[in-house]
Parts: C-alpha cells; structure tokens; sequence
C-alpha cells in the first residue's frame, strides 16, 4: 500500500488527536460503536397468530412482513397456518420464492397438532411419529434446520416420558437421514417441568434431538379459566434445557415504561442463555394482549438488542 506524507500526517495527526481526547469522549464513542450479540435472532411465526386467524395475512406474506416491518431476515414457522400443504410443491416453491425475494432464511417450523409424542399407547405414539415425517420432509425442502415438536402424552411421568424417548429416538433417527433437528419446547404438562424434559433429553442422547426453551411456558398445570396454577420456575427451567438448546423462544407479554419486559427478568434469563455456550438463533414470540401484535414485536427486538450487549 502505497501512503504518502501528506496521508501519513493525516493519519497520525487523528490519532494524535484521538489520544489527546478525555477519557469520558473516548468512551462515549466506543459506547456509540454498534456492539455485536452472541446470538441472531428471528421472527416466529406466532407473534402474528391474531393477524393471521383474523386472515389479515397469510403464511405467504410472512417472509416480507418479517423483513419490512421489522428487518428480521431468519424466520421460524408455525404449520397450523399452511397445515394442508407440508407437500404441496407449488405453494412451497411460491413460499420459497418471496422468501428469496425478500433475502429470509428460513430457520425452523413450529409443528402443533399430528399427536402426541410422548403418547403411551404404542399405535397412537407410530401415528404420531408417522405423521411428522411429511413435516421433516417440509423442513428440508423449504431450506429449515430443524422442526419443533411437543412431547406430550396421557400417563405418569414416568409413563410419558418412556413414550417420549421412544417417539425422539425414531423421529430424531428419520429426521437425522435428512439433517434435519427436532426439538422439544417446554410446552405445558410434563415437559414444562425442566428436569423431566431434560431427562428425556439424555435419554435419548442423539445429537439432532434437543430443546427450544421458551421463557414464558413453565407452567405445568391451569385452573379453569387457564390462569396458571402450579409453575415450574423460569431460570432455573432455562437453565435445565440449556445444555440440549437448538434454538431460544423469547416470550413476552407486556412491558413497562421502561421498556422491560414485565414477566420475564431478560437480563437475568439471557445470562442464563449465554452462560450455557449457546450462540444461536433466539426467536421473537409475543403473545401480549396490551400491545398491537407489531409493536409488541419491536419491542422485543429492541429488548433483546438493548440487554444482549449487557450479559
């Protein structure tokens, strides 16, 4: 590189300059200096759940939505919003297509409703399984890493959780031929409880089954208005499914003035998140009823860039 007097005295004089500055200034720009996170993070598809019940928008118009509306270019799905098409080609290629088009990476899909995973009754446990291969399948053709199941079932613990390391191990061992990861979230009942799901996890001991733990779902029982009444404590649940983590739901539901998330101490939880090694993809998921679905998204995202840095 060719640096002539005139540039070499340029450049030493700023850097005269800059070192001649108080302590405080040099701070403050290093403050202002964007500060990388740990992690990346994305969009799941069921912060939008009214918008899209409400048929106010479709799955298709996901992939835009996560990108202009909120620069989140990673996007996780949710399959009750195009169940009937895990094999449509067509729809998928027209999916794939504005996803392209609006530069979004496709990162998992959330899959609800094709059984119970953990079931005791070994028909009911091989329909469950059988009908999650097409969700696989789905995954790897829309370019995803993993899906998201639940590993739910009737029984003792012990009984659901026999049924669930059975129901993993075969569909981790189909998902495994395809690359594809399966992932259990804390998703009511037993595997809400961080040490049962955690168990499973070693017992069935593949390296595509793991667990996507969701701040905002420890609760193991509900009254009959749905309020919760027994729960399983947040950080130390995160805690316990950190070590088996494929992916991180970030739940929220309100926040203050300050913009804090009112339920969930994020500091605190995603210290928890980067303490376990985790340097993944953390999911936005707002499920509050104060807030506009949209503006309870961005104040997620802002949450999560604000605290990231601190942790």
């Amino acid at each position: 590189m060719n640096v002539t007097r005139r540039g070499f005295l340029q450049t030493t004089g700023s850097l005269s300059a800059l070192s001649l500055m108080p302590p405080v200034l040099t701070d403050a720009l290093a403050d202002a200096a964007p500060r990388k996170l740990f992690f990346d993070i994305s969009l799941a598809e069921w912060s939008l759940h009214k918008a899209l019940f409400a048929k106010k928008i479709t799955n298709l118009d996901f992939p835009a939505i996560a990108r202009k509306e909120f620069d989140i270019s990673i996007i996780e799905f949710v399959n009750q919003f195009f169940k009937d098409k895990a094999q449509d080609k067509t729809y998928l290629n027209d999916l794939l297509t504005r996803c392209k088009d609006n530069g979004v990476k496709n990162h998992l899909i959330m899959i609800d409703g094709e059984g119970n995973l953990g079931a005791t009754d070994k028909a009911e446990l091989t329909k469950a399984i059988e009908n999650h291969h097409k969700w696989v399948e789905c995954a790897k053709y829309l370019g995803c890493k993993t899906i998201r199941v639940n590993a739910a079932g009737s029984g003792t613990a012990e009984e659901v959780s026999k049924g669930a390391i059975e129901g993993l191990s075969k569909l981790g061992e189909f998902a495994g031929t395809m690359g594809i990861n399966v992932i259990v979230e804390n998703h009511g009942g037993y595997s809400s409880n961080g040490q049962w799901l955690a168990n499973v996890m070693k017992q069935v001991n593949r390296k595509n089954v793991g667990t996507l733990p969701d701040f905002g779902n420890f609760c193991l029982k509900r009254n009959a208005d749905h309020s919760c009444a027994d729960e399983y404590d947040r950080y130390t649940g995160t805690k316990d499914l950190m070590p088996y983590a494929k992916g991180v739901s970030a739940k929220t539901f309100n926040f203050d003035a300050s913009g804090n998330c009112v339920e969930t101490d994020y500091p605190r939880i995603m210290k928890i998140v980067k303490d376990s090694g985790f340097r993944g993809t953390v999911g936005i998921e707002y499920e509050g009823d104060t807030l506009d679905e949209y503006d309870g998204i961005r104040k997620t995202k802002a949450l999560l860039e604000r605290v990231g840095p601190m942790v």
